[in-house]
This record gives structure tokens, C-alpha cells and sequence, in this order.
């Protein structure tokens, strides 16, 4: 009997795990985040399709590999409490018509009696349109000041569910009024503006600059002024972006996460990709926008897994034979998250890397100052 037992318990046992596992980890998933958009009972049965099922719990257990940055999270939240590092940067400065909030960071020399201005970046984190805050980026900002000599605004936008796209691109311009406005109060060149933006940061940063350029009326911003920042800015660096949003959604599709994912619903619907894809948006551009197109620097890591080096590959491409100045650098071995985690302290291994990338590009964009 015992034995009969032992072989009973075994099939058993490695079906829950094949099988239970799976099925109780993406349905969770789903539940929570979003079914499949079929109609009626189909959206479940799609739901239990055993491709979707084993791709997307493969999807949710890589992010396990997050618990690596229990450290960083730590230092970064002790960092940014500590009220005597205030000296280093300004906080919580509202801005925007949703009176946003951003902080500003000093570089090293900033402020310093006879110190010609420093130019500003202007960094927008990334977090798939649905999720992250400025305060996650500190030390970030503070690194980067410190490293590219440049003063490092960090703004907060209202993510999905509390807007869309478009209002996501309205708060970034509205930071970048904000710049130009607000130079010489902090000491800043507010002409020689770069933004950096990672994963949909990239995105979004690129589209901001792109809806500028064009004086789109949905920005609500004078049309003057949307020509004052797009003189400002001298470039743009996009970290492990999405340029595509339909190539992108096929790729989500691949994993299985397409459903689950923001972008569709930040995006009102799949309808709208092309609206939001930059490179649907150079294709349509006419020889006047292109000649305004600033310069774009890329940055992909080749181990990256949710945003593959195609993306940023891709829209080399494209901005090359537009001949918009553009240099790209695919980063062997680094992945999705390490490409900006490892911008935010010294000791982290990609560390060197990309900052050896960022300080020959944002040299370029800026030139001598």
C-alpha cells in the first residue's frame, strides 16, 4: 500500500507543479490586471490556452529577479528622506496644469560664484505608462548631475490609470515650459536642454518632442512657446525605448503579457498605435518638421527581454535615411532594468558602461560651455 501511495503522489505532485502552478499564477495575473478582450466566455477560454498560460507565468516569474535591488530600493528611500541632502537638490517644485511635482539637482559646481550656467537634462523615467515616481530616480539625478556636469530635472506625470498617453506627453511638456521659464531663477541654461528617458520614459520623451515640433494643438500650449522648447532642446537619449507601439505589441504578444500589460489601455485602445508611434510620426513628417528634428542618441542593452535591441535598432534605421544625426549603442550583456539601476550608484556593475556612452553623447549635444 505504502508504494502504491508513493506512485500515486508522484503524478500528482508534478502536475500541481506543471500544471496548478501555471494555471494559478496567470490567472491570478489576469484577474487582476486584465483578460483577453474577446468577446463573452471566449476571453476565457483564451485565458486558459496553455501557450498563453505557461508564456505569461514565465513573464511574471522573471520579475522575481527585481528582489536584486532590495539594496538600491533601501538606499534610494533613505537617501531621499534624509532632509540633510536637500543641499543637493531642490524638492517637490509644482508645475503643469495638474500641478505636478518635480525636483531639481544641482551638478557639483552649480551656483558657484563665476560658473558659467550648467546645461539641464530633463530625465523621465520609464514604468510601462501605469507606474513609478521621481523619488525612485534620487540617486540617479544626483549621479547624473554629478557625472555629466548638468543640472537633472526629474518630473513626475500622471500615469495610466489617471491618464492616458496624451496627458502623459501634456505634463512633459509642461515640464519643459517650465525650463525655459524658470533658467535663471535656478541657475541653469535653459537653452541647452537634453532629454533622457528610459523604456516608455524613452517613449514619451521622444513623442513630446515630436508633438512640439509639429505645434500640436492637443498640447494646449501657445504655439510660440512649443517653438521657444523645441529650440531649447539640443537632443534627445532614449534608454531601452519603444518606438514602435504596434511592433511592440506584437512582441508583448509573444510573451503573453499583452493583456495584462498597460500600453493598450494607457494607448485607448489599439486603434490609436500609429497616433503614438514615433516612427509613424517621422514617416508622415514633411521636409520643414524634419529639418527640426533635434539629434537622437540610443542606448540598448542586448540581453533586454522586455523591450528587445530591435526597437532601438529599428529607429536608427529609420532616423538614418531621414538623415536626422542619430548614434546608437548596443551594450552586450545588459538587460532591461540594469541599462538606468546601475546609473544610480557607482559600485553597480554596468555603472562605467553607460556613463562612458552618456558623457560622449550629452558632450556632443551640448557642445563647449
Amino acid at each position: 500500500m505504502i508504494g502504491l501511495k508513493y506512485h500515486v503522489s508522484l503524478p500528482m505532485a508534478a502536475g500541481a507543479l506543471l500544471v496548478g502552478i501555471p494555471y494559478s499564477i496567470s490567472l491570478v495575473a489576469q484577474w487582476m490586471y486584465g483578460w483577453p478582450n474577446n468577446p463573452g466566455y471566449k476571453k476565457y477560454i483564451e485565458a486558459l490556452k496553455p501557450r498563453r498560460i505557461y508564456c505569461l507565468t514565465r513573464a511574471i516569474l522573471e520579475t522575481l529577479k527585481y528582489l536584486q535591488y532590495g539594496k538600491l530600493y533601501f538606499q534610494w528611500k533613505s537617501w531621499y528622506k534624509n532632509d540633510k541632502n536637500r543641499k543637493h537638490y531642490e524638492k517637490g517644485i509644482t508645475f503643469g496644469r495638474r500641478e505636478n511635482k518635480l525636483d531639481l539637482y544641482y551638478p557639483p559646481t552649480g551656483g558657484e560664484p563665476g560658473c558659467k550656467p550648467a546645461p539641464v537634462i530633463v530625465f523621465i523615467y520609464g514604468g510601462a505608462w501605469g507606474s513609478g515616481e521621481r523619488a525612485i530616480y534620487c540617486l540617479l539625478a544626483m549621479q547624473m548631475a554629478k557625472e555629466l556636469s548638468a543640472t537633472v530635472i526629474c518630473p513626475d506625470y500622471c500615469t495610466f490609470p489617471k491618464g492616458n498617453v496624451l496627458c502623459m506627453i501634456q505634463d512633459i511638456a509642461d515640464c519643459l515650459v517650465w525650463t525655459i521659464e524658470n533658467g535663471h531663477k535656478f541657475k541653469f541654461d535653459q537653452d541647452k536642454v537634453v532629454l533622457i528617458g528610459h523604456s516608455a520614459g524613452a517613449h514619451l520623451s521622444t513623442l513630446a518632442t515630436l508633438f512640439l515640433i509639429e505645434g500640436r494643438e492637443e498640447l494646449f500650449i501657445e504655439t510660440g512657446k512649443q517653438l521657444e522648447v523645441i529650440t531649447a532642446i539640443r537632443g534627445v537619449i532614449g534608454l531601452s525605448g519603444v518606438y514602435n507601439i504596434m511592433a511592440h505589441y506584437e512582441h508583448e504578444q509573444t510573451r503573453a503579457v499583452e493583456f495584462v500589460s498597460t500600453m493598450h489601455k494607457a494607448m485607448n485602445g489599439t486603434e490609436n498605435f500609429p497616433y503614438y508611434s514615433p516612427e509613424h510620426i517621422l514617416n508622415e513628417f514633411d521636409k520643414e518638421n524634419l529639418k527640426r528634428v533635434p539629434p537622437f542618441s540610443l542606448l540598448h542593452g542586448t540581453n533586454d527581454i522586455i523591450v528587445p535591441e530591435a526597437s532601438s535598432i529599428r529607429f536608427s534605421e529609420l532616423l538614418t535615411s531621414l538623415s536626422i544625426r542619430v548614434s546608437l549603442y548596443l551594450l552586450p550583456k545588459m538587460d532591461h532594468t540594469e541599462i538606468v539601476t546601475d546609473l544610480m550608484a557607482p559600485d553597480r556593475h554596468f555603472y562605467p558602461t553607460v556613463y562612458s556612452c552618456l558623457k560622449q553623447e550629452h558632450c556632443k549635444l551640448v557642445g563647449a560651455w
